[in-house]
């Protein structure tokens, strides 16, 4: 079925992919960006939609940038590690006061459903033995992952008083083509291909569950045509990852002589440094059928013959 979609922070990394595999659905999508972090929609992308610049903080504009449409994805976020632990405040504001404003708007046109990003980030630092599953306590604990929750709250609740429903994703390391290197993965590549020093904080013991945003982008959009009601869902590809592997994985497929150097993490990141981290899509899959497949050097691979051929 044919949608008029809105994408709030479509300009961005896993937005700018949502955005793409939409259009190519055959859905007409409004996006609403900041742009303040850039835009990674291509120009022959940016010709089939309608781009809203403006602030989800502000609720005019997230209105008028609503109108007619019938579903929303809302993915607008402050993003990267560094850029959150300098602006926490802001960070929370664009959180708390942007869903609010997208769920009136949405409510205002009749809509009856969204589709939210949240991070695997509200499972904080918690001890884990195996896949991190939805049912796992959480336990935020940066301006991020606090913000993060209280909107799987807010939504909760509003399901229980009016009905209204939500779709809340816990994307687990998403990485792949747009990404910029505040993030880590493309930070490496970008160290690799220029025979710099790949660092790593910590001794790279630290794991995380590297989710490939094609499986991202697939998941989400069958979540949003196969689940009704208020339900949280983890997407990650459930392979526990080192940060060590990670970067000789991409000096292999890089073929790269850079050197791994460890260093200890500076004070303004600690707070965000994780042991362990990797989750379980077994509810996804229940649900839609569908388990991110993508491995690592597969995706990281990709990543690499998109920038030679950019070149």
């Amino acid at each position: 079925m044919k949608r008029k979609i809105l994408v709030t922070g479509g300009a961005g990394f896993i937005g700018s992919n949502l955005v793409r595999r939409l259009v190519n659905d055959g859905h007409d999508v409004v996006v609403l960006d900041s742009l303040l972090r850039g835009n990674k929609l291509s120009p022959d992308l940016q010709s089939r939609i309608q781009l809203v610049q403006g602030d989800v903080r502000d609720y005019a504009v997230v209105r008028e940038a609503m109108e007619g449409c019938n579903m929303l994805f809302h993915f607008a976020a402050v993003l990267g590690v560094d850029v959150v632990a300098q602006s926490p405040v802001v960070t929370m504001e664009v959180e708390v006061q942007g869903l609010k404003n997208a769920v009136d708007a949405a409510r205002d046109v009749g809509m009856e459903r969204i589709v939210y990003a949240s991070t695997s980030g509200v499972y904080g630092h918690g001890k884990i033995e195996d896949g991190i599953t939805e049912n796992v306590p959480v336990a935020p604990d940066t301006s991020y992952a606090v913000a993060k929750r209280y909107n799987e709250i807010y939504l909760q609740s509003l399901y229980q008083e009016t009905g209204f429903q939500s779709i809340s994703i816990r994307f687990f390391n998403i990485y792949g083509a747009n990404q910029d290197n505040r993030m880590v993965i493309p930070r490496f590549i970008e160290m690799a291909l220029a025979g710099q020093d790949i660092t790593v904080f910590g001794d790279g013991s630290q794991t995380r569950d590297f989710t490939y945003v094609d499986d991202a982008v697939e998941a989400s959009v069958q979540l949003m045509d196969k689940v009704k009601g208020c339900e949280i869902f983890n997407i990650a590809k459930e392979d526990e990852i080192p940060i060590r592997q990670l970067a000789e994985t991409i000096l292999k497929v890089t073929g790269s002589k850079s050197q791994i150097k460890y260093m200890e993490p500076p004070i303004a990141r600690i707070d965000y440094e994780v042991g362990r981290r990797f989750g379980s899509s077994e509810k996804l899959e229940r649900f839609t059928g569908y388990q991110p497949g993508t491995d690592l050097e597969t995706g990281i691979r990709q990543i690499y013959e998109q920038l030679v051929v950019k070149k």
